[in-house]
């Protein structure tokens, strides 16, 4: 599986508001605002600046652009630092602040059935698009996934 099918496997809806919740202000603090902005084609970065660049982001992943995928996935993630830190410490994965040391071999702490748990136990205080994002991103890139992850919906009560 590639990164770029990650974002497509959330669909144009879920994207953009993945997209949406990317924090300027993050960006800067990880010193990674120049270089998001060059990758992404953009002559500024602003809340309106990356809401009209949806579409274009979206055509750029449905042609596999792969280096992108990847700024565009830094991006959003630490702009969630704090969902990807209470994730890691529910899984008892050790990190730095939601980041893996450089030697960690992680792939064991992610046994059957993670997935779920864990949108089981922050669905509702994480915004659920970002949570399966991040779910997809470790299957990627740590798991060696062939295929997204999709959730099963909750029973309407």
């Amino acid at each position: 599986m590639q990164l770029s099918e990650v974002y497509l496997g959330l669909g144009p809806d879920a994207f953009g508001q993945l997209v949406r919740r990317i924090s300027i202000g993050k960006l800067k603090t990880y010193q990674i605002y120049e270089g998001f902005k060059v990758r992404a084609h953009l002559h500024k970065i602003n809340t309106d600046v990356l809401r009209k660049a949806i579409p274009r982001f979206w055509v750029r992943l449905g042609e596999h652009d792969e280096d992108f995928a990847r700024d565009l996935a830094q991006a959003v993630l630490v702009s969630h630092l704090d969902m990807i830190t209470a994730i890691l410490d529910f899984m008892g994965v050790p990190h730095e602040n939601g980041f893996f040391a450089k030697d960690l071999q992680a792939q064991g702490y992610f046994t059957e059935g993670w997935e779920e748990r864990v949108i089981e136990k922050l669905r509702g205080v994480h915004p659920e698009t970002v949570l399966i994002f991040y779910i997809n991103h470790l299957r990627w890139e740590l798991l060696g996934a062939t295929e997204p992850y999709r959730p099963v919906s909750p029973n309407p009560a």
